[in-house]
């Protein structure tokens, strides 16, 4: 599931394309025809993204076209050649377009007209998000200081935290040290400052970069003589994905194990209990 980084990355996209433009608007596949349909035509204002929740503004006539991508959900930008084309293919739920510009949305896990309240009711159930303006980590600290379950659950639980995914809780957790099993009350309030002072920082670059990088200078292929990472995911990490390789710090084996049905990875020698 593509983590915050990639949806406000989105929204900087459609911004950039579409905002303050009028769109034609359709949907191939058919379940979000009556959607398209009262968007054809009209303006796009703008483009909001909180945590991993994406929303298309098109005026208080229109709302809010609120995009979860989920699991499968994608989007692809593109240009259209001077027929208009290329044609959407058959699984496309949104294309919007204009004479220069076109995105499809396929996949997503929803994709639905809301009106401004369902928006603010969508963000008030979420926690945080370490890239938005103003976001109080404090807020997040409330939960994380008074709760027994594991830290490295409580940073997947959107309720806490928007927008942190499997890759960013891995590898915020190896970069300060911290057994991903620790409860949450027993992480200090200075550590879980650290954490979200990381996070923001790292989610940052990630969606200037379009990939997630989180190792520091003296770990990247260059400085230590080794070869680049080559995953799906892209961009450098110490321990995601890297499972009985060794760690680029202390050499020890990188571990998995499965934590609330999700893959966790950490070094049982730079996070010990």
């Amino acid at each position: 599931m593509p983590e915050g980084h990639t949806i406000h990355r989105l929204a900087a996209d459609y911004r950039d394309r579409f905002a303050g433009r009028r769109v034609r608007a359709r949907s191939p596949q058919g379940t979000f025809a009556a959607g398209a349909a009262r968007l054809d035509g009209q303006e796009l204002r703008e483009a909001d993204a909180v945590g991993k929740h994406l929303f298309l503004g098109f005026g208080p006539g229109t709302g809010w076209v609120h995009v979860h991508l989920g699991l499968f959900g994608k989007v692809f930008f593109g240009v259209p050649d001077d027929d208009g084309g290329p044609a959407p293919v058959a699984t496309v739920r949104l294309r919007l377009s204009t004479g220069s510009d076109f995105a499809d949305l396929r996949g997503p896990t929803r994709c639905a007209l809301v009106t401004e309240p369902e928006k603010a009711a969508v963000a008030a159930r979420l926690g945080p998000d370490p890239l938005r303006p103003g976001a109080d980590p404090d807020r997040a600290w409330a939960r994380v200081s008074r709760s027994r379950t594991p830290i490295a659950t409580l940073l997947l639980d959107q309720k806490v935290v928007a927008g942190v995914g499997n890759v960013y809780r891995a590898e915020v957790l190896f970069r300060h040290g911290i057994d991903p099993l620790l409860p949450g009350r027993e992480l200090t309030a200075r550590q879980w400052r650290a954490v979200w002072d990381d996070l923001a920082a790292l989610m940052a670059e990630g969606v200037r970069l379009g990939r997630i990088d989180t190792v520091r200078p003296e770990h990247t292929p260059e400085a230590m003589g080794r070869p680049p990472r080559v995953d799906d995911h892209g961009g450098e990490v110490y321990v995601y994905r890297r499972a009985e390789r060794p760690c680029h710090v202390c050499a020890a084996p990188v571990r998995r194990a499965e934590l609330a049905g999700r893959n966790l990875f950490w070094c049982p020698g730079c996070q010990k209990p």
